[in-house]
């Protein structure tokens, strides 16, 4: 993976964090604690979006199921 460096500055409460959970969970580096936290925050992104774009297909067959084919064996 190719990375691109960045400078950040926190808090000490959140470098204490970062470092903590470094040590706790047996990273390497502060930046791959920050790389796991942005991967969770993606995450919760895409899980929100497919969450929307649910609601809308979900309106969408609801038309579907109503014109009667859902009687119709395959």
């Amino acid at each position: 993976m190719q990375a691109e460096k960045l400078s950040v500055s926190l808090p000490a409460g959140l470098v204490g964090f970062i470092e903590q959970y470094r040590a706790t969970h047996a990273l390497k580096s502060r930046s791959q604690v920050i790389s796991e936290a942005l991967e969770l925050l993606r995450q919760r992104e895409l899980e929100s979006a497919y969450r929307d774009a649910s609601r809308e297909t979900d309106a969408d067959f609801d038309v579907a199921l109503a014109d009667g084919l859902s009687d119709e064996a395959w």
